[in-house]
């Protein structure tokens, strides 16, 4: 299977599993992962994800083997939340974490760059070749110049060179970088942390983000958002303190 996907304790594993061909993404592929987040978002037993890839690349973008439309027609034919149903971002009120393992070219960079929190081994690279290909990098071309300088954007964007996990780290678009070896530690850190939270309170978090970057300070603060009016009401917003108060760690319910 190209994408595997493992839910134990909270905690949604997804794998992009295609090894011989740098975990590049097929149609195949995509329409998995689509669905794969459409079901993750809808349950609520689901409180972090985590993905990744296989082998030695985290993932090298578009299948570009692959038969299929290019040019307008494929333009045309990406949804609202982008390459691998996923680099635009805002779709998800799920935290998710990229493990990334290797190298995250195209796509695969900007699948990181749709994730909310970032470990990357030391080995890693991040690029879009896109131009080099005669291609465009359709999400990140409109994503990264939001997420760092615009010198530094489009120092990658319109030169297709790599980057290491240490710049990218100086960037700002890694959260941490590690190691191979301490990859899996560092993630499992990361999701203790994420689990240590009330997971109304993180989806709130997210939509909030999502919903009101693009908005005045005082007119994102009180958007009375779906998310936001569940947690501050919730059962465990009470838990929460009463937790606080009783010196012992929350229970949460997630309601």
């Amino acid at each position: 299977m190209s994408i595997e996907l493992h839910i134990d304790g909270g905690v949604a594993r997804v794998t992009l599993n295609r090894p011989d061909r740098m975990n590049a993404i097929d149609s195949i592929s995509e329409r998995r992962l689509v669905e794969i987040w459409t079901e993750l978002e809808a349950d609520n037993s689901v409180r972090c994800v985590v993905l990744t890839g296989t082998g030695r690349a985290f993932c090298a973008g578009a299948d570009m083997k692959e038969e299929g439309p290019g040019g307008l027609a494929y333009w045309a034919g990406t949804g609202d939340r982008g390459f691998g149903g996923l680099s635009l971002g805002g779709g998800l009120t799920i935290p998710i974490i990229a493990r990334v393992n290797g190298m995250a070219l195209g796509g695969g960079f900007e699948m990181v760059l749709g994730c909310d929190l970032v470990i990357a081994a030391d080995t890693a690279q991040f690029g879009l070749p896109e131009p080099r290909v005669g291609r465009l990098p359709l999400d990140g071309m409109v994503t990264l110049p939001r997420l760092m300088p615009r010198a530094l954007a489009m120092g990658i964007l319109l030169t297709g060179r790599r980057i290491t996990a240490a710049e990218a780290a100086n960037h700002g678009l890694v959260n941490a970088v590690v190691p191979m070896e301490e990859l899996d530690q560092t993630v499992d850190s990361w999701v203790e942390d994420i689990l240590a939270c009330a997971p109304l309170s993180l989806r709130a978090i997210k939509q909030s983000h999502a919903q009101t970057c693009h908005l005045p300070i005082r007119e994102a603060r009180n958007m009375r958002l779906p998310k936001l009016l569940a947690a501050l009401e919730s059962q465990d917003a009470d838990e929460g303190v009463q937790a606080f108060l009783e010196k012992r760690s929350p229970v949460w319910k997630g309601h």
